[in-house]
């Protein structure tokens, strides 16, 4: 074996965690870093039982996209191995094409792995493509969460994302390919200095004159993401002796948070917007600087689709009642992404928000002790206009409703994955 690969299998060998699943997937879309990851995954994990399945996304944005993905299969043909070609039906809509198709890709592949029960998704992403995200994060002014790039494994839609090349550069794999006598696939995309991450890969070449080369900037990243870990085991601390869930809402002391450190306090608000709205995607960090501050003087705030206000020593984060407005689904089906209705009368029935109507028809609702704001936007079973019952107020017409993410997800969640 050649010394390259002996050096880069090493090192992916290193981001391996016990037991090794029994399934992975491995992202290749014929290009350079894509093929590398798949020999050598082939080459390390086949003979120690790892059954690897192959996934191509065609975007469907260059009229090359599909014959790409049908020589990529050919390539995992040549291995023995299955390949799938997923392609992107919605397409794109007007604004940051390259993001759009990147999130789409990811979202295509979680759901390609969790129908087949692959637990792991293999990415060919390297310390290249780690420099240029923290290149492009700088020149956004992040802060920690962004300069720690991407990392090594995290949870995705619950399939784990594995990127074992982010300590390789291109160049290395390039090599090992012509050592192999393996060829790969051209995207001219790469090329194009209309997507910012050509344009940072240019300049990247004459800042290397510098210093910052991407060994530095992938550096960069690792302490950031170490820092991160640190931030979000204190975030989880304060969550833990701070907040309080409460009839699917976030109840946090507000003495304690007005203590708490900058930092930590974004993190504890963010943590608990995140899981009211089971989003994807956090607000922006300037509007959530201003949020804390406003509740730390006692004012309230819409953020995100939910709504942060102020009660009796207390921070509560819920829904905002337009957020939820238009969700009406039929008593078997999941209300707002995060309840579960278990009821048995259901003809002619349906899940809506309990809103200001049925705080009326429940004139007792003061003694649950919960704000209005937050009981409003609690799932209710209705026929038409008449509330046949509200669950969070009491039980009635055998109703029940259950958060499908509890308290330790929540918790959980202040981890970085």
């Amino acid at each position: 074996m050649k010394k390259t690969a002996e050096d880069i299998l090493s090192r992916i060998g290193a981001t391996l965690r016990a037991p090794l699943p029994e399934r992975i997937g491995v992202a290749v879309s014929g290009g350079s870093d894509s093929v590398a990851l798949l020999h050598l995954l082939h080459q390390s994990l086949s003979p120690k039982g790892v059954e690897l399945s192959v996934v191509t996304v065609d975007h469907g944005l260059r009229a090359a996209a599909a014959d790409e993905a049908r020589q990529v299969a050919d390539l995992a043909d040549g291995l023995g191995l299955s390949h799938d070609i997923i392609v992107w039906q919605e397409g794109p809509t007007q604004g940051n094409l390259q993001d759009q198709a990147r999130q789409a890709r990811y979202d295509l592949m979680a759901d390609w792995a969790r129908a087949r029960g692959i637990e792991w998704l293999a990415l060919g992403h390297t310390a290249d493509d780690q420099a240029e995200t923290v290149l492009m994060r700088l020149m956004r002014a992040s802060g920690v969460d962004g300069l720690s790039a991407m990392s090594e494994v995290r949870d995705r839609n619950g399939v784990t994302l594995w990127r074992p090349l982010l300590s390789v550069r291109r160049q290395e794999l390039r090599s090992y390919l012509d050592d192999m006598g393996l060829k790969w696939i051209e995207d001219p995309s790469n090329e194009d200095v209309r997507f910012e991450r050509v344009r940072v890969r240019r300049a990247l070449e004459t800042l290397q004159d510098l210093g910052l080369t991407a060994e530095a900037l992938s550096i960069v990243a690792e302490n950031m993401a170490q820092a991160r870990q640190a931030l979000d085991h204190y975030a989880k601390l304060a969550a833990k002796n701070l907040a309080e869930l409460r009839a699917g809402a976030v109840s946090i002391e507000a003495a304690g948070f007005a203590a708490l450190p900058d930092e930590i306090a974004y993190r504890l608000l963010l943590g608990a917007i995140k899981w009211v709205t089971c989003a994807g995607y956090p607000p922006r960090r300037a509007p959530m600087l201003a949020a804390i501050t406003g509740l730390r003087e006692g004012r309230g705030a819409t953020l995100g689709g939910v709504r942060l206000f102020y009660q009796r020593g207390r921070i509560w984060i819920c829904r905002e009642s337009r957020a939820v407005a238009g969700c009406d689904v039929a008593p078997e089906e999941v209300w707002d992404g995060r309840w579960r209705i278990l009821v048995k009368e259901t003809k002619d029935c349906s899940i809506r928000a309990l809103g200001e109507d049925g705080l009326r028809q429940c004139p007792d609702w003061r003694e649950s002790g919960l704000p209005a704001p937050v009981l409003a936007v609690t799932p209710a079973l209705w026929r038409g206009p008449a509330l046949l019952a509200a669950p969070l107020l009491r039980r009635a017409n055998e109703c029940e409703a259950e958060l499908i993410r509890g308290e330790e997800e929540f918790h959980a969640s202040f981890l970085s994955h």
